[in-house]
């Protein structure tokens, strides 16, 4: 172990987590050094070279600043704790606050406790093991002995003072180390680590990029941590990244940089570039990697910009966000900002319009759950799409961005997909937070008083007493009607922000009954508006409850896409995309191409296997956020038409045989109808006509056949632009969180 701390104190090998949150308890510190006192095992430790030449210096680092050789893979968390005991240095804790680890020892039964004000008064205690290790360690023990007074014989103080020995020789501890050489690439040490740590934790890219950002660029490491620190910390002066949406981590600052410096969303090859490896070689070069440095050194700059960074805020403010209680995927608010960056660096869009277009563009990335599944691969897929674009092009920025949201937010989104997605009493629901939102956005009162509901979500002041969100339909009149499932109940359509009257008597009866009361004093202006804001259907108290729900739905989504309509500005006049230009954004996560739907190419005849893809794509429409097939156009977005298909008809062509065969293709393969979710509609395109197949969101789960069976058992999904199957736990949690 002393040459491990050695090497550590100067800069031989890498301990990142020495600046890092120590993620260990004071108690497992205190159970590693009871575990090697007794010679129990500790586990192996693995380092990786680094490939760094001695004496190679770090990038923007002056004489002192010298790359390690090597780098701690696995064991960081037992290295910190050892480093941070025997040399007395303090470790960073969850809230970035700098503290001792204090383990106290007791020879008389050879006891390990982490030190507490009892201990440190208790005489039979060395309070703090790291004085055995100082310079001061005889005058210690000879402290220690003499506090026992004449409790102890010779021989049993003989006994003590070998078992302090004891302890202070832990620093000869034997480790069992494993050494991967500097040609290992990332993946291979991922799948090393997991097999042989007994609690099979995986490494991801990112932990990866962080920790070769200790060896070679440690001021950039500190800087993002410095500023994710400032986030959080109460005692932080001045200007600082406090907000009132999240508290970003380095993970999702380094996330942010990498888009901006590299335009990449998967992380998997970025940890290559930064290593200075050339992807097609393999080699990895000095050269390169300092220049990888530097695009990622001056892209982060810009990131942890507070001037940037409260200005980006800006646009979820803009968008109806609040407060952190309203953001589900710090994703969506992570990746939106890599775009914003984007746009005003890389293509010079002004701060006006910039914020216009990234308010719209996080409205519907939160609302569709855009980087809730893979969201790498999606963030990818939207870095791609700039790729086609000069530098400089502001217009061109903002319709790619504004193209890719009128594909998402279509007609029939707003109209089938959003009222299913409401049906739901998931109080962490995206398209709860886009309601709340769009009443932010149209600066809607809350129901039965004058304060605005911006106002009620406000992070600062919150909301007064009585006037929170309550049920429409109260939960006692309910349960006097048999109603008393937890979900209907507390359904997403019967609750609303609501100022009720200090009698308890009133706001437990029907709504027929206490409408009338609470709205007396009220203009009948003032109702209506309210009633409006508030999705409440004429005549609501005198519904059933199911009608009432339904009908309340659909004009709640109503309500979302007016304060969506309203982010468009004065004037701006929103429409949807055209064929051609949805076709031109590409395959997406609410857009799939298929040349054909019945005729395999390559054989040029019927295949079923052909009418499955189709299926199982409308399945993972209708499990997602809905989307749009379009059936006569190549992967290329190349118009091929139908025809290929219709031969195949034969007696039963034309459109209304082709949507025939569609229908019974999709009601035989799903496990629910698709009248009510699924429109088939025929355009034209370069002279050839295409299938326009609108699917809309599903209310619940739906399920596919596979060919040949009777039960249809396939769960898809729609992941960034590909349609993916869940089994197992992954499709069960996907619809508890979905549906529940």
């Amino acid at each position: 172990m002393t040459h491990l701390i050695e090497d550590i104190k100067h800069g031989r090998i890498a301990l990142p987590d020495i600046q890092r949150p120590f993620v260990w308890s004071s108690a497992k510190v205190r159970d590693l050094f009871d575990s090697m006192y007794r010679g129990y095992p500790v586990g192996t430790l693995m380092l990786w070279e680094t490939g760094a030449d001695v004496g190679m210096h770090q990038v923007g680092g002056g004489e002192q600043t010298k790359v390690a050789q090597r780098l701690i893979v696995d064991g960081q968390q037992r290295l910190t704790s050892l480093f941070a005991v025997l040399t007395g240095r303090s470790v960073v804790t969850k809230s970035f606050l700098q503290k001792r680890i204090r383990i106290g020892f007791r020879p008389s039964d050879e006891t390990f406790e982490v030190t507490d004000a009892a201990i440190e008064r208790d005489p039979e205690y060395i309070a703090d093991i790291t004085v055995l290790w100082a310079k001061r360690f005889k005058s210690t023990v000879r402290d220690f002995m003499a506090r026992q007074g004449n409790s102890y014989g010779d021989v049993e103080q003989d006994e003590l003072e070998e078992r302090i020995d004891r302890v202070r020789d832990l620093r000869d501890f034997r480790f069992q180390v494993i050494e991967l050489g500097s040609g290992a690439d990332e993946e291979e040490v991922a799948e090393i680590f997991v097999r042989t740590n007994s609690k099979v934790v995986s490494l991801n890219q990112a932990d990866f990029i962080l920790t070769l950002m200790s060896v070679h660029w440690e001021e950039g490491r500190r800087q993002i941590e410095s500023f994710c620190r400032n986030a959080v910390d109460p005692s932080a002066k001045g200007p600082s990244p406090k907000n009132p949406f999240l508290n970003p981590t380095p993970d999702q600052m380094l996330r942010a940089g990498v888009g901006l410096a590299f335009r990449r969303g998967r992380l998997q090859h970025v940890y290559s570039i930064l290593r200075g490896k050339d992807l097609d070689t393999g080699d990895v070069s000095e050269e390169r990697r300092t220049a990888q440095f530097k695009k990622l050194r001056t892209a982060q700059d810009e990131v942890v910009d507070l001037t940037n960074w409260h200005e980006f805020l800006k646009c979820l403010s803009q968008a109806g966000f609040r407060q952190s209680r309203m953001i589900t995927s710090e994703s969506a608010v992570i990746y939106t900002y890599a775009l914003w960056l984007i746009g005003k660096r890389d293509f010079g869009v002004n701060r006006r319009l910039l914020r216009a277009t990234i308010s719209r563009w996080f409205f519907m990335a939160h609302t569709s759950g855009r980087y809730t599944s893979s969201p790498e691969t999606q963030i990818e897929s939207d870095l791609s799409r700039l790729s086609a674009l000069s530098l400089g092009d502001a217009t061109g920025f903002c319709e790619t961005l504004d193209g890719i949201v009128r594909s998402t937010f279509t007609g029939d989104y707003w109209e089938i997909s959003l009222p299913n997605r409401l049906d739901t009493s998931s109080a962490r629901s995206p398209v709860l937070f886009a309601y709340w939102a769009a009443l932010n956005v149209v600066d809607a009162e809350v129901l039965f008083a004058r304060l605005k509901v911006r106002e009620l979500l406000d992070p600062v002041s919150g909301a007064p007493r009585g006037i929170e969100r309550h049920h429409l339909f109260p939960k006692a009149h309910l349960a006097s009607r048999g109603i008393t499932s937890n979900p209907k109940v507390n359904a997403i359509a019967n609750m609303a922000f609501v100022d009720w009257a200090e009698n308890d008597e009133i706001r437990a009866k029907s709504p027929l009954e206490y409408w009338p009361v609470m709205t007396a004093g009220m203009p009948s202006q003032a109702v209506k508006r309210q009633a409006e804001w508030h999705a409440l259907p004429v005549g609501w108290e005198q519904l059933e409850y199911d009608v009432f729900l339904d009908r309340r739905r659909s004009l709640m989504a109503q309500v979302i896409r007016q304060g969506f309509e309203t982010l468009w500005g004065a004037g701006a006049e929103p429409r949807s995309s055209s064929l051609t230009e949805i076709v031109n954004l590409g395959e997406s996560q609410v857009v799939e191409f298929k040349a054909t739907a019945r005729v395999n190419l390559h054989t040029g005849q019927v295949d079923r296997k052909i009418e499955h893809v189709v299926v199982k794509t409308v399945c993972g429409f209708l499990n997602g956020e809905g989307g749009t097939l379009f059936i006569g156009i190549a992967d290329n977005g190349g118009a091929v038409g139908l025809d290929k298909d219709l031969a195949t008809l034969r007696g039963r062509g034309g459109r209304d045989g082709y949507e025939l065969f569609l229908r019974q293709c999709l009601d035989n393969g799903l496990s629910s109808p698709t009248a009510a979710v699924v429109g088939i509609a025929f355009e034209e395109m370069e002279g050839r006509e295409i299938c326009v197949v609108k699917v809309a969101a599903s209310g619940k789960p739906v399920f596919a056949k596979s060919p040949g069976d009777a039960i249809a058992a396939e769960f898809w999904v729609r992941v960034g632009n590909a349609t993916k199957q869940l089994h197992g736990d992954d499709m069960l949690t996907y619809q508890a969180e979905r549906w529940s």
